[in-house]
């Protein structure tokens, strides 16, 4: 793979995103992360998610990619990540040492817990674009309180991670220059239990959970195709995007 690194060590697996300085999500980076997601070992029980460099976890999806008819592929396979860990039996852990925002907050806030460097953010800036995120309209009614989360998906600023910490977006934030060590301390609790036992208590968590996120996802990804990508405004802020100029909206 080209943009993902793949490691596996017993029960513990890494995937990395691996296209720094922003590690955009494109097509290409999509499909070989669902590839990598798709055929996790069985005998994992915890999937760390992580990004290279130290500035950046994702600067989100390619806007290039929101152009045309590769809306639907990258949605397709961008949304099948997010099927895989929902229904996944191992736990995900994002490690987050910069800004996520985009797509990559939604992939942080999709994994089952968080850790944050001290200098990490995360936000939706869609809305500047004059679009809106399809994943993170569903992460945050659930995750935030309804007017936080809708606050964060119409101004589009991001947060720190000490306000992501205490709006319970986070499980813990270190300092930048020992997140490494601190991290990987923070997981090593976790690989001394038994890794069939962390399987059976994500599962039983779950059941206590809404089991309606395909569902949902179907349906904001269809209004995000069939109505918001026809919409006026939605085209002119991807076109005012990528030719570095203001919006002009016309309110449909």
């Amino acid at each position: 793979m080209a943009k993902i690194r793949v490691s596996t060590e017993g029960s513990l697996c890494r995937v990395t995103l691996d296209a720094p300085p922003l590690n955009i999500l494109d097509i290409e980076m999509l499909g070989e992360l669902r590839e990598a997601l798709h055929t996790i070992p069985r005998e994992v029980a915890l999937l760390i998610v992580d990004a290279a460099g130290e500035k950046t976890f994702s600067a989100g999806a390619s806007v290039q990619d929101h152009l045309g008819d590769s809306v639907q592929t990258m949605l397709a396979l961008f949304h099948d990540c997010f099927r895989i860990l929902d229904r996944a039996p191992y736990v995900s852990i994002a490690l987050v040492r910069g800004a996520a925002l985009g797509g990559g907050c939604e992939l942080a806030m999709g994994c089952d817990l968080v850790l944050a460097s001290e200098r990490a953010r995360f936000g939706q800036p869609e809305i500047n674009l004059g679009v809106f995120p399809p994943v993170a309209s569903w992460q945050l009614s659930r995750q935030l309180p309804p007017r936080v989360g809708l606050e964060l998906l119409l101004t589009g600023e991001p947060v720190d991670a000490v306000r992501a910490f205490a709006l319970g977006l986070v499980n813990a934030v270190f300092p930048q220059a020992e997140f490494d060590a601190r991290a990987a301390e923070w997981i090593a609790k976790l690989q001394k239990q038994s890794p069939s036992s962390i399987r059976f208590a994500k599962r039983a968590f779950r059941l206590g959970q809404p089991d309606d996120f395909a569902q949902r996802l179907e349906t904001i990804e269809r209004m995000y195709l069939d109505e918001l990508m026809a919409s006026d405004d939605a085209n002119e802020g991807l076109a005012a995007f990528m030719e570095k100029r203001t919006p002009e909206w016309k309110g449909r």
